[in-house]
């Protein structure tokens, strides 16, 4: 996490460490994850959207009963403005792809199954293809910020494809039909086949170079950046808003004092870091948290645990009690939305609740997303001036915190950005971003998150983990945050969405 221990690594020169000219570890990620961002966005530009047309119009159903041959008539004179639903495949869409789901062996996710929306016809192709794309993808990208490092390229070539093919080990497991329907996501999976390696015959030397956990989950989360689009967010209105921002900060400081000065947690890192995983957006709040106030790997390792394992109990115990209470799916769908960890996590929960509740789970969770960056600032501040300070260096300037400051989430807000302004502009921009991120980003930033939590996995030995353990106090800490984060979410979700904004 320490910009000056691991973002510049030393080369002996005459015996002498020399510092390397290369990019630090977070403006790598930046300038990485933009660079994939507009190459994704230029790429498209190589095909146009089909069913689009400068006179496109939509008409509405009547909205009371019409005789049928006023309908009729409508529908003549109307005919030549209707038009299907325009959209826009990217030139390599399906070119990154993942195995499929399996039953019996494993041998079964290697064929896709994809249905016909017209017709309805079931055909199967190879899922090979896809995965040894997303191979060259992420080895592309990798080697880029590799290059910007100035590290040696070798070594990480010859380590990455192990690297990778554990991840797409953990997503056999995670497509396996049983674990699919429980919910149980790839990133569980990638942590514990990591976690195995490391914990059994320990994590191999040669495969050390390829091991960059933050790295590959940085720039995933720069990637993240495109799919969060101010204007989509927005128009959940202030509901949202207040469901997202407002619970969230205060769930955060009220989590950090209960863990100092209740619990007296020893590592104020280890607390900022399991506050900010359990209050904004879990792993991706953690990361962004954990470089901003310099914690350890290994504290890290155990907040991403804690979130992942209580994200899998929340994803599945949620909807059942939202559907036992007989909540209005736009209040349930905010309540998942605001206190479950996980994107993916939130969306396969709000599928329980119908197209709305589940819309809204997921746009309360992009909105508070946002979050990430403020978040990070917020912690490079306080503890530049208040926790990393001694009697002999009170005074903290603005250059510290500028230091202390997560540099990657600038490509996020950029990325962000940039695409939202695209998104707005008109039907032609939304297509476009659609494109990019559903048929380039998107499959990028999984790949990258699923290579990063291996990796977390492979850096992660129980024997460092066991004092923090012992106390039971992060334990402790997340459950009692969670309990209050549930109850205010819920306490917020239906004053907005059941009662001042209730449809």
């Amino acid at each position: 996490m320490n910009d000056s221990k691991v973002d510049e690594p030393r080369v002996e020169v005459n015996d002498l460490p020399v510092p390397r000219v290369g990019l630090t570890e977070d403006w790598t990620a930046g300038v990485v994850g933009l660079c994939i961002v507009l190459v994704s966005l230029a790429i498209c530009l190589a095909t146009t959207p089909e069913n689009l047309k400068w006179s496109t119009r939509l008409v509405k159903a009547p909205a009371v009963a019409t005789p049928a041959s006023e309908v009729a008539q409508v529908a003549d004179t109307t005919a030549d403005m209707i038009t299907e639903k325009p959209k826009w495949n990217a030139l390599v869409k399906g070119w990154i792809g993942k195995v499929g789901q399996w039953k019996q062996s494993p041998v079964e996710a290697m064929s896709l199954t994809t249905t016909d929306k017209k017709t309805g016809e079931k055909s199967s192709q190879s899922a090979l293809p896809g995965i040894f794309g997303a191979f060259l993808a992420t080895l592309l990208v990798s080697l880029f910020a590799v290059a910007l490092q100035r590290l040696p390229l070798s070594s990480f070539a010859i380590a990455f494809p192990f690297v990778f093919l554990l991840a797409v080990v953990a997503y056999l497991m995670a497509k396996q039909e049983a674990i699919e329907a429980s919910n149980l996501e790839y990133a569980l999976w990638a942590l514990l086949v990591g976690m195995v390696i490391c914990n059994t015959v320990g994590t191999p030397k040669w495969l050390q170079p390829a091991v960059r956990g933050e790295l590959f989950i940085k720039i995933g989360l720069v990637l993240l950046g495109a799919e969060v689009l101010f204007g989509r967010l927005l128009a959940l209105g202030v509901p949202g808003v207040f469901v997202a921002w407002v619970v969230t900060p205060i769930v955060l400081i009220s989590t950090y004092i209960f863990g100092q000065r209740v619990l007296k947690m020893e590592s104020k890192s280890l607390n900022i870091v399991i506050s900010a995983d359990m209050s904004v957006c879990g792993v991706s709040a953690a990361i962004a948290t954990a470089a901003a106030c310099k914690a350890k790997k290994e504290e890290l390792s155990l907040a991403i645990g804690l979130s992942l394992a209580f994200t899998v109990i929340m994803m599945v115990v949620m909807p059942r009690v939202i559907l036992a209470l007989d909540l209005d799916p736009r209040v349930g769908g905010a309540w998942i939305g605001g206190t479950i960890d996980s994107t993916g996590a939130v969306a396969a929960a709000g599928e329980a609740l119908g197209k709305v509740g589940s819309d809204i789970a997921v746009t309360v969770k992009m909105i508070q997303n946002i979050l990430i960056g403020i978040v990070a600032f917020a912690v490079a501040i306080y503890w530049t001036k208040f926790v990393d300070t001694t009697a002999s260096t009170p005074a903290v300037g603005v250059s510290e915190i500028w230091k202390r400051f997560p540099k990657f989430v600038l490509g996020f807000i950029t990325a962000s950005i940039v695409c939202s302004v695209i998104f707005a502009a008109s039907l032609f921009g939304e297509l476009w971003v659609d494109a990019s991120t559903a048929g380039i980003t998107k499959p990028i930033r999984e790949w990258m998150f699923c290579l990063a939590f291996v990796c977390l996995g492979l850096d992660t030995n129980f024997k460092q983990l066991l004092p923090y353990f012992r106390s039971g106090k992060p334990l402790l800490l997340y459950v009692c945050g969670q309990a209050l984060n549930i109850l205010l979410t819920f306490i917020m979700a239906y004053l907005m969405f059941g009662v001042l904004f209730r449809e």
